[in-house]
């Protein structure tokens, strides 16, 4: 196993930590930002409009700037993006200012959303180099970040600590892990110069949207996003506003759904390496599916919040299982071919980030947040049904070369 591949994957293992954190201290405070502002439901979906934007804007620009500067400038980029638009938040919260946080949202989405790829091309090619899964333990990870940060966040709120003192040393944090984990990211991977240069020239490939299998991982990536992002974008308000709980219960709420989300994506490599992608998909669609429709549809606060350690589980594993088959899809290919085909279903699910917030937010305005919710609930059952698509073929030529079973990938 190469020291120079374990280096690799520990700086990735910080640099998806390090989003959730911010991530998280920022959902932990939504109920507190919201009162700063003087925003209602309505309004704070146009706020989070804000992340939505951003996050579109740099999923669709990575893929072409990982082709032309490779993975690691990419990165950096995203994660002072990240550090910035954390703090812009506090200071827009502190002014009371929603244009201003709705700013710092947007730039804390552009960088995630332009570093999700980078960081997940790397994943793959970690992957690769380990033979054995890890892109699940990486998402495990950015989970591991929103539990640690939510945490901290829940705290905070106790204790009345100011959100801009909060997003301001959040910023520092997420700064300091990048300049202790970016030297282990090797300079040019995924340059489409290098990668024509070091190959040889590989046959002409299908547009990605050509590719029927590529599309139903996206729509389950849209799926199972739209899922996990409800909870990060809601989950406090739902709490507080839809089942009675105080502010700082709806913070702990969320601390226990990042926690079921970190157990998901820990222990989720494993089982897809017994059972396979496609089936530990669907039984992660049915699982959030129930805890969704738990948060929905029950009004005892107990049951709440186990249907909410549910939800947490069953929206763990969409994200890093479907795009790590998304680039299998083209694992035969060179890394810029990867990096198409993660972006491009990647930018199907971030469709979810983009229209999720402000559409619950006015559907939560006119029916309240638990009804809107059904919408999204609808969606993970239909991904349940689209996950065979996860099944990796075999070629012939594999088949006759390689031993029966899994090659170890997610």
């Amino acid at each position: 196993m190469p020291d120079s591949a374990l280096k690799r994957r520990n700086a990735l293992f910080v640099l998806f930590l390090l989003p959730g954190l911010g991530m998280s201290s920022w959902v932990t405070r939504t109920p507190d930002v919201r009162d700063l502002v003087g925003a209602n439901t309505a309004q704070m979906g146009l706020i989070l409009f804000g992340l939505s934007v951003g996050s579109m804007t740099g999923i669709l620009s990575s893929g072409p700037l990982v082709y032309r500067f490779g993975t690691r400038p990419i990165i950096v980029a995203g994660m002072l993006s990240t550090a910035v638009g954390v703090g812009v938040v506090g200071l827009g919260a502190m002014a009371g200012n929603g244009a201003l946080v709705a700013f710092g949202l947007a730039l804390f989405g552009l960088g995630m959303g332009s570093g999700e790829v980078a960081l997940n091309v790397e994943g793959a090619e970690v992957e690769r180099l380990l033979v054995r899964s890890v892109m699940p333990a990486m998402h495990g990870f950015f989970s591991l970040g929103t539990a640690v940060g939510a945490c901290f966040g829940l705290l905070a709120t106790a204790l009345r600590f100011p959100v801009v003192a909060h997003m301001l040393l959040m910023s520092v944090v997420i700064l300091a892990g990048l300049a202790l984990s970016i030297g282990r990211i090797p300079v040019g991977f995924g340059r489409r110069e290098i990668v024509d240069h070091t190959v040889s020239e590989p046959a002409p490939k299908a547009a990605p949207w050509r590719d029927t299998r590529l599309v139903l991982l996206g729509g389950v990536i849209l799926a199972l996003a739209m899922a996990e992002g409800t909870a990060n974008d809601w989950l406090p308000l739902v709490m507080v506003d839809g089942h009675g709980f105080d502010a700082v219960w709806g913070s702990a709420i969320f601390a226990v759904f990042a926690t079921a989300m970190t157990l998901g994506r820990f222990v989720g490599g494993s089982f897809v390496n017994r059972f396979g992608r496609a089936p530990v998909l669907a039984a992660s669609a049915v699982i959030g599916a129930f805890g969704m429709a738990g948060v929905i549809f029950i009004d005892h606060q107990p049951l709440v919040v186990a249907s909410v350690v549910l939800w947490g589980l069953g929206a763990s594993l969409g994200f890093p299982v479907a795009l790590s088959a998304a680039g299998d899809t083209g694992r035969e290919t060179n890394g810029s071919e990867t990096a198409a085909r993660v972006s491009f279903a990647a930018t199907i699910g971030y469709i979810a980030f983009l229209v999720g917030p402000p559409a619950l937010g006015i559907l939560g305005e006119q029916f309240g947040l638990r009804p809107a919710m059904i919408v999204v609930l609808v969606l993970v059952i239909v991904a349940a049904l689209l996950t065979p698509a996860a099944r990796t073929p075999r070629p012939t030529n594999e088949l006759k070369t390689e031993p029966a079973g899994d090659r170890g990938h997610v």
